[in-house]
């Protein structure tokens, strides 16, 4: 009986989880490598529990120490900074029509980022290429 009150108090409350965290203060903008990361004591749903899954992405807020690294605080790194002059594609079939227009937000490779075409001025939500164009269908 004792050790079923034990196993149900286990249960209840769950052992401190370690989250990836930095070691120093990191700058939004800055790719994260393996000397910036260790690990702290702290429970959140939203983190990281390997640092391998953070190496390579890009702060998109600060960081700091002691704090854990949320899922929305890192993202794939910038390939279109805001206010950027960025090449609109359009295709459909055989056709490409491509048109200019201002980045309204920051985006990585294949993340939504909104346009305002300037041409029409009329604003469209695309996806993000690698070359730094904007897929809008």
């Amino acid at each position: 009986m004792i050790r079923l009150a034990f196993l149900l108090a286990l249960v209840a409350h769950p052992l401190a989880a370690e989250s990836v965290t930095v070691i120093h203060a990191v700058r939004a903008g800055t790719a994260l490598t393996a000397d910036d990361l260790t690990f702290a004591e702290t429970e959140t749903e939203d983190g990281f529990a390997d640092p391998r899954d953070v190496i390579g992405l890009e702060a998109r807020v600060n960081l700091y120490p002691g704090r854990a690294i949320l899922a929305r605080d890192v993202g794939l790194p910038t390939v279109i900074e805001r206010n950027a002059i960025v090449p609109l594609l359009f295709r459909r079939g055989g056709l490409t029509i491509t048109l200019e227009g201002r980045a309204l937000g920051r985006a990585g490779a294949g993340e939504p980022v909104r346009v305002m075409n300037l041409s029409s001025r009329a604003t469209l939500t695309g996806i993000a290429t690698e070359t730094g164009a904007v897929v809008v269908n």
